[in-house]
């Protein structure tokens, strides 16, 4: 009985092993692949000529360098002028909104940071438009209910917007479109808020103070919401009434 088992256990694991042998390979792909092609206006040269001549006539080939991280970057950058420039129309205008005014920190207060965000903005066929700073305080380090309590700001649907452009379409307006320069400039503030002074900016004599925020700067928590409470204000105050 027992050599009866293992004979028939050998027939069956010769049965498995011939099995696998007859299994077929898998089927390959007969599909003739083709190079990759970026079609026929696509053109690729190599660009002639000496340093100066390429870069006045293939400039935005060369604008690939990262903006700088900091503002010690872009004072040791070749660009320096532009960023100062930049920089300098940043602050001219944080000088004549009457931003902040420097004051001693009160004991029992903590002073946020702040930081210089430096970008070039490019135009469509990848040349320099502009060159960009904004100065924006460490707003993460905010506490909901000391130093800010609504940051929500009403905004327009989408589908508000489309109607009256539709409207405007259909009994021919004119549509006029508005930028406001640094906008959260403009933003009065209710709560009592010190930033350190801007690096660059420090102000010989004063290097113990801070700046005593009198309206809202970038990155604020509720930034958005003082800006639109402004706007809201000048718009009704100049005849136009809420539909």
């Amino acid at each position: 009985m027992i050599h009866q088992s293992f004979s028939k256990s050998a027939t069956q694991a010769e049965d498995v092993s011939g099995g696998a042998s007859s299994v077929p390979e898998p089927r390959k792909s007969t599909r003739s692949r083709k190079a990759k092609s970026f079609g026929s206006d696509f053109q690729l040269y190599l660009v002639e000529g000496t340093r100066n001549e390429t870069i006045s006539q293939h400039q935005y080939c060369f604008n690939i360098k990262e903006d700088p991280k900091t503002f010690s970057e872009a004072m040791d950058s070749r660009d320096v002028h532009l960023w100062k420039e930049a920089i300098h129309d940043e602050i001219d205008s944080i000088m004549h909104n009457n931003t902040w005014v420097l004051a001693d920190l009160p004991p029992c207060c903590k002073a946020l940071g702040c930081k210089w965000i430096l970008k070039r903005k490019m135009k469509v066929d990848g040349t320099i438009d502009k060159y960009k700073a904004r100065l924006v305080i460490q707003g993460f380090r905010q506490k909901e209910g000391i130093d800010f309590f609504d940051t929500y700001a009403p905004v327009a649907r989408i589908s508000t917007i489309r109607l009256l452009l539709a409207l405007a379409a259909t009994h021919n307006l004119m549509i006029h479109q508005i930028d406001v320069k640094t906008s959260f400039l403009n933003g009065d503030l209710d709560e009592e808020i010190y930033m350190k002074q801007p690096e660059g900016f420090v102000m010989p004599g004063n290097e113990h103070k801070v700046c005593k925020l009198k309206k809202s700067v970038y990155g604020l928590k509720q930034a958005p919401k003082q800006w639109h409470k402004k706007f809201d204000d000048v718009v009704l105050s100049n005849g136009f009434a809420l539909n």
